[in-house]
Protein backbone atom coordinates (compact mmCIF):
# COMPACT_ATOMS: atom_id res chain seq x y z
CA UNK A 1 0.00 0.00 0.00
CA UNK A 2 1.66 3.07 -1.38
CA UNK A 3 -0.61 5.79 0.74
CA UNK A 4 0.87 7.65 3.93
CA UNK A 5 -1.01 8.78 6.42
CA UNK A 6 -0.50 11.33 8.84
CA UNK A 7 -3.16 11.70 11.97
CA UNK A 8 -3.19 14.91 13.16
CA UNK A 9 -4.74 14.35 16.77
CA UNK A 10 -3.56 11.28 19.22
CA UNK A 11 -6.94 11.32 21.11
CA UNK A 12 -9.68 8.86 21.33
CA UNK A 13 -10.83 8.95 17.53
CA UNK A 14 -6.71 9.95 16.01
CA UNK A 15 -5.40 7.14 18.11
CA UNK A 16 -7.90 4.37 17.06
CA UNK A 17 -8.00 5.96 13.99
CA UNK A 18 -4.33 5.52 13.04
CA UNK A 19 -3.31 2.41 14.51
CA UNK A 20 -6.36 0.28 12.82
CA UNK A 21 -4.66 2.24 9.47
CA UNK A 22 -1.24 0.94 10.54
CA UNK A 23 -3.03 -2.43 10.74
CA UNK A 24 -4.72 -2.24 7.62
CA UNK A 25 -1.23 -2.07 6.31
CA UNK A 26 -0.27 1.84 5.80
CA UNK A 27 2.79 3.84 6.94
CA UNK A 28 1.19 5.78 9.77
CA UNK A 29 2.30 9.01 11.89
CA UNK A 30 0.29 10.32 14.21
CA UNK A 31 0.94 13.80 15.44
CA UNK A 32 0.05 15.55 18.96
CA UNK A 33 1.27 18.90 21.33
CA UNK A 34 0.98 15.97 23.90
CA UNK A 35 4.37 14.77 24.52
CA UNK A 36 3.09 11.82 26.87
CA UNK A 37 0.67 10.50 24.40
CA UNK A 38 3.76 10.74 21.52
CA UNK A 39 6.34 8.71 24.08
CA UNK A 40 3.44 6.39 24.89
CA UNK A 41 2.95 5.21 21.00
CA UNK A 42 6.64 5.33 20.47
CA UNK A 43 7.44 3.20 23.45
CA UNK A 44 4.05 0.28 21.87
CA UNK A 45 1.61 1.25 24.28
CA UNK A 46 -1.63 2.96 23.75
CA UNK A 47 -1.91 6.53 25.09
CA UNK A 48 -4.87 5.90 27.34
CA UNK A 49 -6.88 2.85 27.80
CA UNK A 50 -9.25 1.35 24.86
CA UNK A 51 -9.93 -2.56 24.38
CA UNK A 52 -7.86 -3.69 22.38
CA UNK A 53 -6.32 -0.59 21.19
CA UNK A 54 -2.68 -1.51 23.50
CA UNK A 55 -2.17 -4.47 21.32
CA UNK A 56 -2.41 -2.46 17.70
CA UNK A 57 -0.22 -0.37 18.94
CA UNK A 58 2.35 -2.30 19.91
CA UNK A 59 2.76 -4.67 17.31
CA UNK A 60 1.91 -2.15 14.77
CA UNK A 61 5.04 0.25 16.10
CA UNK A 62 6.92 -2.96 16.24
CA UNK A 63 6.29 -3.85 12.11
CA UNK A 64 7.06 0.05 11.98
CA UNK A 65 4.54 0.95 10.26
CA UNK A 66 2.95 3.63 13.38
CA UNK A 67 5.16 5.69 15.13
CA UNK A 68 4.43 9.71 16.27
CA UNK A 69 5.82 12.77 16.77
CA UNK A 70 5.20 16.34 18.23
CA UNK A 71 6.60 18.14 15.41
CA UNK A 72 3.73 18.81 12.45
CA UNK A 73 6.08 19.05 9.67
CA UNK A 74 7.48 15.99 10.51
CA UNK A 75 4.88 14.20 10.69
CA UNK A 76 3.17 15.82 7.34
CA UNK A 77 6.76 15.82 5.00
CA UNK A 78 5.99 12.47 3.23
CA UNK A 79 2.17 12.15 3.66
CA UNK A 80 -0.35 11.98 0.83
CA UNK A 81 -3.09 12.09 3.18
CA UNK A 82 -3.45 14.05 6.65
CA UNK A 83 -6.69 12.91 9.18
CA UNK A 84 -7.32 15.67 11.31
CA UNK A 85 -8.98 14.46 14.53
CA UNK A 86 -8.76 17.27 16.72
CA UNK A 87 -11.09 17.91 19.21
CA UNK A 88 -14.13 19.94 18.98
CA UNK A 89 -15.38 20.36 22.50
CA UNK A 90 -18.80 22.57 23.26
CA UNK A 91 -18.64 26.11 24.09
CA UNK A 92 -20.74 27.52 27.14
CA UNK A 93 -23.55 28.69 24.50
CA UNK A 94 -23.62 24.98 22.74
CA UNK A 95 -21.83 26.00 19.84
CA UNK A 96 -18.50 23.93 18.67
CA UNK A 97 -15.14 25.37 19.86
CA UNK A 98 -13.36 25.22 16.66
CA UNK A 99 -10.00 26.52 18.16
CA UNK A 100 -8.01 23.21 17.44
CA UNK A 101 -9.55 23.38 14.14
CA UNK A 102 -8.51 26.71 13.14
CA UNK A 103 -5.05 26.28 14.45
CA UNK A 104 -3.67 23.52 12.81
CA UNK A 105 -5.40 24.47 9.76
CA UNK A 106 -3.13 27.63 10.31
CA UNK A 107 0.28 25.17 10.83
CA UNK A 108 -0.85 23.48 7.87
CA UNK A 109 -0.72 26.41 5.39
CA UNK A 110 2.70 27.30 7.04
CA UNK A 111 4.04 24.15 5.53
CA UNK A 112 2.11 24.20 2.29
CA UNK A 113 4.62 26.58 0.26
CA UNK A 114 7.03 24.30 0.83
CA UNK A 115 5.26 21.01 -0.51
CA UNK A 116 5.98 20.09 -3.88
CA UNK A 117 1.98 18.54 -3.82
CA UNK A 118 -0.23 19.56 -1.41
CA UNK A 119 -2.12 16.36 1.02
CA UNK A 120 -5.68 15.66 0.71
CA UNK A 121 -6.97 16.74 3.91
CA UNK A 122 -9.99 14.00 5.64
CA UNK A 123 -11.57 15.69 8.44
CA UNK A 124 -12.79 13.08 11.46
CA UNK A 125 -13.30 15.57 13.96
CA UNK A 126 -16.93 16.13 14.01
CA UNK A 127 -18.22 19.65 12.66
CA UNK A 128 -21.11 21.29 11.57
CA UNK A 129 -22.18 21.62 8.35
CA UNK A 130 -20.05 24.52 6.09
CA UNK A 131 -17.73 23.88 8.47
CA UNK A 132 -15.15 22.48 6.25
CA UNK A 133 -15.77 25.33 3.31
CA UNK A 134 -15.74 28.20 6.17
CA UNK A 135 -12.50 27.30 8.01
CA UNK A 136 -10.10 24.67 5.82
CA UNK A 137 -11.26 25.81 2.20
CA UNK A 138 -11.39 29.11 2.22
CA UNK A 139 -8.29 29.59 4.75
CA UNK A 140 -6.07 27.53 2.33
CA UNK A 141 -7.88 28.84 -1.00
CA UNK A 142 -4.47 30.23 -2.35
CA UNK A 143 -3.41 26.52 -2.58
CA UNK A 144 -5.77 25.59 -5.71
CA UNK A 145 -4.57 21.68 -5.16
CA UNK A 146 -5.53 21.26 -1.40
CA UNK A 147 -8.52 18.78 -1.87
CA UNK A 148 -10.92 17.97 1.95
CA UNK A 149 -12.92 15.15 2.34
CA UNK A 150 -15.71 14.85 5.66
CA UNK A 151 -14.60 11.19 6.68
CA UNK A 152 -17.11 11.48 10.07
CA UNK A 153 -15.89 8.80 12.55
CA UNK A 154 -18.45 6.29 14.14
CA UNK A 155 -16.44 5.33 17.30
CA UNK A 156 -18.25 4.19 20.52
CA UNK A 157 -16.07 4.53 23.67
CA UNK A 158 -14.88 0.99 24.67
CA UNK A 159 -15.40 -0.96 21.34
CA UNK A 160 -13.94 1.89 19.01
CA UNK A 161 -11.44 -0.68 17.67
CA UNK A 162 -14.14 -3.03 16.88
CA UNK A 163 -16.36 -0.45 15.15
CA UNK A 164 -13.43 0.49 13.47
CA UNK A 165 -12.61 -2.98 12.16
CA UNK A 166 -16.19 -3.56 11.61
CA UNK A 167 -18.15 -0.61 10.83
CA UNK A 168 -21.73 -0.12 9.99
CA UNK A 169 -21.23 2.86 8.20
CA UNK A 170 -18.41 4.50 6.22
CA UNK A 171 -19.50 7.83 5.01
CA UNK A 172 -16.64 9.78 2.80
CA UNK A 173 -18.18 13.49 1.46
CA UNK A 174 -16.44 16.12 -0.38
CA UNK A 175 -17.09 18.94 -3.23
CA UNK A 176 -14.63 16.24 -5.18
CA UNK A 177 -15.55 12.91 -6.03
CA UNK A 178 -12.50 11.86 -6.57
CA UNK A 179 -11.10 13.08 -3.59
CA UNK A 180 -13.99 11.27 -1.66
CA UNK A 181 -13.59 8.07 -3.46
CA UNK A 182 -9.58 7.74 -2.60
CA UNK A 183 -10.70 8.63 0.95
CA UNK A 184 -12.84 5.22 1.14
CA UNK A 185 -10.47 3.40 -0.70
CA UNK A 186 -8.39 3.46 2.61
CA UNK A 187 -11.12 1.29 4.16
CA UNK A 188 -11.58 -1.45 1.09
CA UNK A 189 -10.13 -4.13 3.02
CA UNK A 190 -13.30 -3.85 5.52
CA UNK A 191 -16.42 -5.51 4.56
CA UNK A 192 -18.51 -1.93 4.36
CA UNK A 193 -19.98 -0.28 1.01
CA UNK A 194 -18.83 3.19 1.14
CA UNK A 195 -21.27 6.35 1.15
CA UNK A 196 -19.68 8.82 -1.19
CA UNK A 197 -21.82 12.19 -0.49
CA UNK A 198 -21.43 15.97 -0.57
CA UNK A 199 -19.23 17.57 1.83
CA UNK A 200 -22.07 19.26 3.62
CA UNK A 201 -23.84 15.86 3.61
CA UNK A 202 -20.80 14.21 5.64
CA UNK A 203 -20.62 16.60 8.00
CA UNK A 204 -24.55 16.64 8.73
CA UNK A 205 -24.72 12.81 8.57
CA UNK A 206 -22.69 12.46 11.54
CA UNK A 207 -25.17 15.01 13.39
CA UNK A 208 -28.15 13.13 12.20
CA UNK A 209 -26.78 9.89 13.37
CA UNK A 210 -25.59 11.21 17.14
CA UNK A 211 -29.27 12.99 17.18
CA UNK A 212 -30.88 10.05 16.39
CA UNK A 213 -29.41 7.51 19.35
CA UNK A 214 -30.23 10.54 21.79
CA UNK A 215 -34.14 10.40 20.60
CA UNK A 216 -34.13 6.40 20.51
CA UNK A 217 -32.19 6.30 24.18
CA UNK A 218 -34.23 9.18 25.40
CA UNK A 219 -37.39 7.51 23.79
CA UNK A 220 -36.71 4.59 25.59
CA UNK A 221 -36.49 5.46 28.55
CA UNK A 222 -39.97 7.52 28.29
CA UNK A 223 -42.09 4.16 27.52
CA UNK A 224 -39.66 2.82 29.95
CA UNK A 225 -41.20 5.14 32.95
CA UNK A 226 -44.61 4.86 31.98
CA UNK A 227 -44.24 1.07 32.41
CA UNK A 228 -42.91 0.98 35.45
CA UNK A 229 -45.56 3.22 36.87
CA UNK A 230 -48.46 0.77 35.41
CA UNK A 231 -46.24 -1.91 37.15
CA UNK A 232 -45.57 -3.48 33.72
CA UNK A 233 -42.39 -4.74 32.40
CA UNK A 234 -40.51 -2.20 29.73
CA UNK A 235 -37.64 -4.56 28.70
CA UNK A 236 -41.26 -6.91 27.14
CA UNK A 237 -42.43 -3.69 25.72
CA UNK A 238 -39.44 -2.59 24.18
CA UNK A 239 -38.29 -5.93 22.88
CA UNK A 240 -42.10 -6.48 21.06
CA UNK A 241 -41.49 -3.15 19.70
CA UNK A 242 -38.02 -3.83 18.02
CA UNK A 243 -39.43 -7.06 16.98
CA UNK A 244 -41.33 -5.31 13.67
CA UNK A 245 -38.09 -4.56 11.33
CA UNK A 246 -40.74 -3.50 9.00
CA UNK A 247 -42.07 -0.52 10.47
CA UNK A 248 -40.33 0.52 13.51
CA UNK A 249 -36.35 -0.48 13.32
CA UNK A 250 -35.85 -0.10 9.79
CA UNK A 251 -35.92 2.85 7.20
CA UNK A 252 -39.24 3.30 7.09
CA UNK A 253 -40.43 7.08 8.38
CA UNK A 254 -37.38 8.04 7.90
CA UNK A 255 -37.79 10.55 4.80
CA UNK A 256 -38.13 14.26 5.39
CA UNK A 257 -41.20 15.45 3.82
CA UNK A 258 -44.46 16.53 4.96
CA UNK A 259 -46.16 17.02 8.92
CA UNK A 260 -47.74 13.65 10.13
CA UNK A 261 -51.45 13.58 10.75
CA UNK A 262 -54.68 11.02 10.37
CA UNK A 263 -56.73 9.49 12.81
CA UNK A 264 -53.72 7.44 15.15
CA UNK A 265 -50.96 9.43 15.32
CA UNK A 266 -51.99 12.65 16.88
CA UNK A 267 -54.82 11.22 19.10
CA UNK A 268 -52.79 8.37 20.44
CA UNK A 269 -49.87 10.89 20.97
CA UNK A 270 -52.21 13.22 22.85
CA UNK A 271 -54.11 10.52 25.07
CA UNK A 272 -49.88 9.18 26.02
CA UNK A 273 -49.10 12.63 27.10
CA UNK A 274 -52.59 12.81 29.14
CA UNK A 275 -52.26 9.41 30.70
CA UNK A 276 -48.71 9.92 31.71
CA UNK A 277 -49.49 13.29 33.41
CA UNK A 278 -52.23 11.32 35.39
CA UNK A 279 -49.84 9.28 36.59
CA UNK A 280 -47.84 12.65 37.84
CA UNK A 281 -44.94 12.14 34.86
CA UNK A 282 -43.11 14.02 32.48
CA UNK A 283 -42.33 13.13 28.88
CA UNK A 284 -40.37 15.65 27.55
CA UNK A 285 -40.03 13.92 24.69
CA UNK A 286 -43.02 12.60 23.66
CA UNK A 287 -45.20 15.69 24.92
CA UNK A 288 -42.75 17.68 22.03
CA UNK A 289 -43.52 15.64 19.08
CA UNK A 290 -47.23 17.54 18.28
CA UNK A 291 -45.82 20.80 18.83
CA UNK A 292 -42.69 19.78 16.77
CA UNK A 293 -45.25 18.69 14.07
CA UNK A 294 -46.74 21.44 14.29
CA UNK A 295 -43.96 23.83 13.82
CA UNK A 296 -43.33 22.04 10.79
CA UNK A 297 -46.38 22.17 9.23
CA UNK A 298 -45.76 26.06 9.92
CA UNK A 299 -42.79 26.28 8.05
CA UNK A 300 -44.39 24.94 5.23
CA UNK A 301 -47.31 27.53 5.19
CA UNK A 302 -44.53 29.98 5.27
CA UNK A 303 -42.77 29.13 2.28
CA UNK A 304 -45.89 28.67 0.19
CA UNK A 305 -47.20 31.68 1.18
CA UNK A 306 -43.34 33.30 0.08
CA UNK A 307 -44.26 32.22 -3.10
CA UNK A 308 -44.77 34.65 -5.78
CA UNK A 309 -48.01 32.76 -7.47
CA UNK A 310 -51.36 33.48 -6.48
CA UNK A 311 -53.52 30.68 -7.50
CA UNK A 312 -52.17 27.59 -5.80
CA UNK A 313 -53.04 24.20 -7.18
CA UNK A 314 -52.48 20.96 -4.45
CA UNK A 315 -52.14 17.70 -5.34
CA UNK A 316 -53.29 16.09 -2.24
CA UNK A 317 -55.80 16.45 0.37
CA UNK A 318 -55.89 13.16 2.51
CA UNK A 319 -53.04 12.89 5.01
CA UNK A 320 -51.21 10.19 3.00
CA UNK A 321 -51.49 8.82 -0.81
CA UNK A 322 -53.80 5.84 -0.99
CA UNK A 323 -56.40 6.60 1.40
CA UNK A 324 -59.57 8.98 1.97
CA UNK A 325 -59.07 9.40 5.37
CA UNK A 326 -59.22 13.16 5.79
CA UNK A 327 -59.51 13.45 9.66
CA UNK A 328 -56.46 15.30 10.96
CA UNK A 329 -54.68 15.60 7.52
CA UNK A 330 -52.01 18.65 7.71
CA UNK A 331 -53.06 19.56 4.30
CA UNK A 332 -56.63 20.64 5.71
CA UNK A 333 -54.65 23.14 7.67
CA UNK A 334 -52.60 23.89 5.46
CA UNK A 335 -55.66 25.30 3.45
CA UNK A 336 -57.70 27.25 5.94
CA UNK A 337 -53.99 29.10 6.40
CA UNK A 338 -53.22 29.41 2.35
CA UNK A 339 -57.12 30.57 1.88
CA UNK A 340 -57.42 33.17 5.34
CA UNK A 341 -54.10 34.97 4.07
CA UNK A 342 -55.72 35.29 0.49
CA UNK A 343 -54.68 32.71 -1.56
CA UNK A 344 -56.50 31.41 -3.88
CA UNK A 345 -56.73 27.52 -4.35
CA UNK A 346 -57.75 24.62 -6.17
CA UNK A 347 -57.20 20.89 -4.89
CA UNK A 348 -57.47 17.84 -6.39
CA UNK A 349 -57.26 14.43 -5.14
CA UNK A 350 -57.47 11.20 -6.70
CA UNK A 351 -58.98 9.39 -4.24
CA UNK A 352 -61.21 11.94 -2.34
CA UNK A 353 -64.93 12.31 -3.94
CA UNK A 354 -67.34 14.45 -1.18
CA UNK A 355 -70.15 12.67 -1.99
CA UNK A 356 -68.33 9.22 -1.28
CA UNK A 357 -67.12 10.49 2.48
CA UNK A 358 -69.48 9.70 5.18
CA UNK A 359 -69.19 9.52 9.16
CA UNK A 360 -66.28 11.21 11.01
CA UNK A 361 -64.31 11.75 8.19
CA UNK A 362 -67.19 13.75 6.08
CA UNK A 363 -67.66 15.68 9.42
CA UNK A 364 -64.57 16.88 9.74
CA UNK A 365 -63.39 18.28 6.57
CA UNK A 366 -67.10 20.04 6.30
CA UNK A 367 -66.78 21.80 10.02
CA UNK A 368 -62.63 22.77 9.19
CA UNK A 369 -63.62 24.05 5.30
CA UNK A 370 -67.54 24.01 4.54
CA UNK A 371 -66.70 24.99 1.16
CA UNK A 372 -64.67 22.19 0.36
CA UNK A 373 -66.58 20.86 -2.44
CA UNK A 374 -66.22 23.87 -4.18
CA UNK A 375 -62.34 24.00 -3.86
CA UNK A 376 -62.17 20.41 -4.95
CA UNK A 377 -61.26 19.38 -8.74
CA UNK A 378 -62.52 16.14 -10.41
CA UNK A 379 -59.48 15.82 -12.68
CA UNK A 380 -55.88 16.94 -12.41
CA UNK A 381 -55.91 18.40 -15.79
CA UNK A 382 -58.11 20.81 -14.58
CA UNK A 383 -55.94 21.77 -11.50
CA UNK A 384 -53.03 22.37 -13.46
CA UNK A 385 -54.97 24.08 -15.93
CA UNK A 386 -55.99 26.79 -13.46
CA UNK A 387 -52.82 27.65 -11.58
CA UNK A 388 -49.96 29.46 -11.73
CA UNK A 389 -48.30 26.91 -9.08
CA UNK A 390 -48.54 23.01 -8.19
CA UNK A 391 -47.94 22.04 -4.47
CA UNK A 392 -47.22 18.49 -3.87
CA UNK A 393 -48.12 17.43 -0.60
CA UNK A 394 -48.43 13.02 -1.35
CA UNK A 395 -46.69 10.90 -3.47
CA UNK A 396 -48.35 10.37 -6.91
CA UNK A 397 -48.62 7.28 -8.97
CA UNK A 398 -46.85 6.77 -12.59
CA UNK A 399 -49.91 8.32 -14.32
CA UNK A 400 -50.36 11.30 -12.43
CA UNK A 401 -46.37 11.61 -11.79
CA UNK A 402 -46.27 11.75 -15.82
CA UNK A 403 -49.08 14.43 -16.52
CA UNK A 404 -47.13 16.54 -13.76
CA UNK A 405 -43.73 16.48 -15.29
CA UNK A 406 -45.15 17.27 -19.21
CA UNK A 407 -47.14 20.62 -17.38
CA UNK A 408 -45.25 23.76 -18.15
CA UNK A 409 -46.11 24.26 -14.42
CA UNK A 410 -43.52 25.46 -10.94
CA UNK A 411 -44.05 22.43 -9.06
CA UNK A 412 -43.54 22.64 -4.80
CA UNK A 413 -42.50 19.29 -2.96
CA UNK A 414 -43.40 18.78 0.15
CA UNK A 415 -42.89 15.63 0.59
CA UNK A 416 -39.69 13.25 -0.39
CA UNK A 417 -40.61 12.57 -4.19
CA UNK A 418 -38.39 13.61 -7.35
CA UNK A 419 -39.91 15.45 -10.10
CA UNK A 420 -37.55 16.83 -13.04
CA UNK A 421 -36.75 20.60 -12.19
CA UNK A 422 -39.61 20.71 -9.06
CA UNK A 423 -38.60 22.92 -6.49
CA UNK A 424 -38.40 21.38 -3.15
CA UNK A 425 -39.11 23.36 -0.02
CA UNK A 426 -36.14 23.16 3.06
CA UNK A 427 -38.14 21.88 5.92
Amino acid sequence: MSSRIAVLGLGYVGCVSAACLARLGYRVTGVDRDEFKVRSVNEGRAPFYEPGLDEIVRDTVALGRFDATVSLAEGMAEADIAFICVGTPSEKNGSLGLEQLRRVVGEIEALLPDRDKPPLLAIRSTVFPGTCEEHILRPLERFPGVRVVSNPEFLREGSAVADFMEPSLLVAGSNDAAAAESVASLYRALNVAPCIVSLRAAEMIKYACNAFHAVKIAFANEIGTVCGSLGMDAAEVMATLCADRKLNISSAYLKPGFAFGGSCLPKDLRAFAYRASRLDLKLPLLEATLPSNQEHLRRAIDMLLDLPARRLGVFGLAFKENTDDLRESPVVALLEQLIGKGREVRVFDPHIQLDAIYGSNRNFILQQIPHIGRLLDARLEDTLRWADHLVITQKPDDGIRTQIESSSLPVTCLIGTTLPDAGRLSL
